[in-house]
């Protein structure tokens, strides 16, 4: 995991975060879908992060999904501890920060290309698996647009990380209200494994993403998602786009919960420099191996969702 030295108030700044329309991007229209992908090009490019507005994941698919966890989180304790393992053979697992640094309970499970979810509360697992498909298919397209952006053809991350039997890893995050508290730490700062993450919370705030060396306050409107770029794009064009550093503030005056899904790669996908992004001024900069063997790396878990993309720079 990548870390950084966390200021003790942990205060973030409120500047303007790309914004992509998800409309244009999946328009007939060629113009609007060729401003889509030059605003997907500039928001990889100098960002590493951008939200998406427009998008086709209906509301009642987030709050379906978003409820159905509330339940999960509020089961007897001895219900959740059935999931508190960190044997690499199990793709569901629960577990809870340590409350005097990280605060936060969290429920973790793989979603393709096989779905894994508790059985309990009653809903949750219908509500899941079609919460994971509709994001999934939105980033897909959000991949073409980026394929595009790279000035590809638009199946061309699909096809060569083999998304068709990619593996994707759901993580829920729920965060109890502070009044009246300060702010402190819900997740240190790090990059993660994957393509891209995509990110849903019932209430705006806490997300920070860092940009130029500050840390800048993820604001999102209703039904907005956000987008980080992660470690296997940056790993797939060289350099070119870079894995964006985030962290988790936990401010929040009501109960909050995020919802990122992390889409990757197939596990026997070797990721390495693709031959596009180098040459004999871009030598390859980073370690080839398979999205499993990353994801395993340093015995982390395989959807224990923490970098080791320091680890495999050249």
């Amino acid at each position: 995991m990548v870390e950084t030295n966390e200021k003790d108030s942990f205060s973030g700044e409120d500047e303007t975060i790309p914004l992509i329309d998800y409309s244009m991007l999946v328009s007939a229209d060629p113009f609007l879908q060729s401003q889509a992908v030059e605003d997907l090009a500039r928001a990889c490019l100098h960002f590493g992060f951008f939200s998406v507005t427009n998008h086709t994941v209906p509301d009642t698919v987030i709050k379906g999904v978003i409820d159905r966890l509330f339940e999960f989180f509020d089961l007897p304790e001895d219900e959740k501890l059935k999931y508190d393992t960190k044997d690499p053979r199990d793709l569901i697992r629960w577990g809870k920060g340590n409350l005097n640094q990280v605060s936060r309970e969290f429920i973790k499970v793989a979603v393709r290309p096989t779905f894994h979810c508790p059985p309990n509360p009653p809903g949750l697992s219908e509500s899941l698996r079609e919460y994971s498909t509709k994001v999934r298919e939105m980033g897909i397209e959000l991949l073409g647009g980026i394929s595009r952006a790279l000035g590809l053809e638009q199946h061309y991350i699909e096809r060569k990380m083999k998304l068709e039997s990619g593996y994707d890893f759901f993580t829920a995050n729920d965060y109890p209200s502070r009044k009246n508290s300060e702010n402190r730490i819900g997740q240190f700062a790090h990059t993660d494994p994957s393509l891209l993450i995509l990110i849903i919370q019932n209430v705006s705030g806490g997300l920070q993403v860092q940009h130029n060396g500050k840390w800048l306050n993820v604001n999102l409107k209703p039904n907005w998602i956000f987008v980080n770029v992660a470690d296997h794009l940056e790993i797939l064009t060289n350099g070119k786009y870079k894995s964006a550093l985030h962290r988790v503030v936990v401010n929040n005056e009501v109960r909050r919960v995020t919802l990122p899904l992390f889409l990757g790669p197939s596990l026997d996908t070797v990721v390495t420099p693709a031959p596009e992004f180098t040459d004999d001024g871009h030598p390859p900069a980073y370690l080839g191996m398979t999205y499993k063997q990353y994801l395993e790396y340093n015995q982390f878990h395989v959807i224990n969702g923490k970098s080791c993309l320091n680890q495999i720079r050249l």
